[in-house]
């Protein structure tokens, strides 16, 4: 297959163009300039996305089901917080923290806010109809697909937030907030993977790609989602687990005798070794 990202796909370079367009003008703005670490965040994000929305849509659009399900992953366990890891706060401060938009902001990245609103669009996105839909009318694909990221970047912003007026979770509380976002993950994917026959009617109308039974491939693109993704929430969860041990053993102060000042008794006003 020949994928061509300019032909096929004009938006989507043209959309991380602007992207970075945008990046590298706020910075010359504000006469800062991200971290190195950040900028490089910044680029792997703009590099998914541009291999998201081009080579790996076609293999989507070649009614490759597992493909379309990798896709979505990456749409909102990867592209978000990688987004979020390369936007330093004070890039952000001048849009999220304006006057109109800062009571907006601070609703939508509350924990259960987030969580629900990305389990809400994530688990309806799968439904039977409104997949099928996707598939068959491309502004509307294009459309759930901006949900994804938009509803992800909510999701991941109480383990990433870059703005300490909207804090990220305490390591206890974002340890919680990982395990539960194993039940939309299980929702979608236990369906699709245990079902009894093909539930998306567009994967059995025309030729499906890479020789697989859309049977086969429905199976595929659960596990997928079951599995790996579960894997991925996994080393996020012992990431997190890991930096709260940090700063657990960060926090107990250590005692030693070698280094203890020597204890002194006062009397008769004057000093005499204990």
């Amino acid at each position: 297959m020949n994928i061509d990202f300019l032909g096929e796909h004009p938006s989507v370079p043209i959309g991380c163009a602007l992207l970075a367009i945008l990046y590298c003008g706020a910075g010359w703005i504000a006469r800062r300039r991200p971290s190195r670490r950040q900028a490089a965040w910044f680029a792997l994000a703009l590099g998914v996305i541009l291999f998201t929305h081009t080579a790996i849509d076609e293999f989507a659009d070649d009614r490759i089901f597992f493909m379309h399900m990798l896709q979505h992953l990456l749409q909102t366990f990867v592209i978000p917080p990688l987004l979020l890891l390369g936007t330093p706060g004070w890039m952000l401060r001048p849009w999220v923290m304006s006057r109109p938009v800062r009571p907006f902001a601070r609703f939508l990245t509350r924990p259960l806010v987030a969580f629900f609103l990305f389990s809400a669009v994530f688990v309806t996105a799968h439904f039977p109809a409104v997949f099928d839909l996707m598939c068959r009318n491309e502004d509307f694909h294009i459309f759930l697909h901006v949900c994804f990221m938009a509803s992800g970047v909510l999701m991941w912003w109480p383990l990433l937030s870059p703005l300490p007026e909207m804090p990220r979770l305490s390591y206890p509380a974002q340890v919680m907030y990982v395990f539960l976002l194993l039940i939309p993950m299980t929702a979608v994917a236990a369906p699709i993977t245990l079902a009894s026959q093909v539930i998306y009617p567009w994967y059995l109308e025309g030729p499906h790609g890479w020789g697989l039974k859309p049977m086969d491939d429905q199976i595929l693109g659960g596990l997928l989602m079951w599995i790996g993704q579960g894997t991925y929430l996994m080393g996020v969860f012992t990431a997190i687990f890991y930096k709260w041990s940090r700063q657990d053993d960060q926090d107990t102060p250590v005692l030693s005798e070698s280094v203890s000042p020597p204890l002194r008794v006062v009397r008769q006003g004057r000093p005499a070794s204990a």
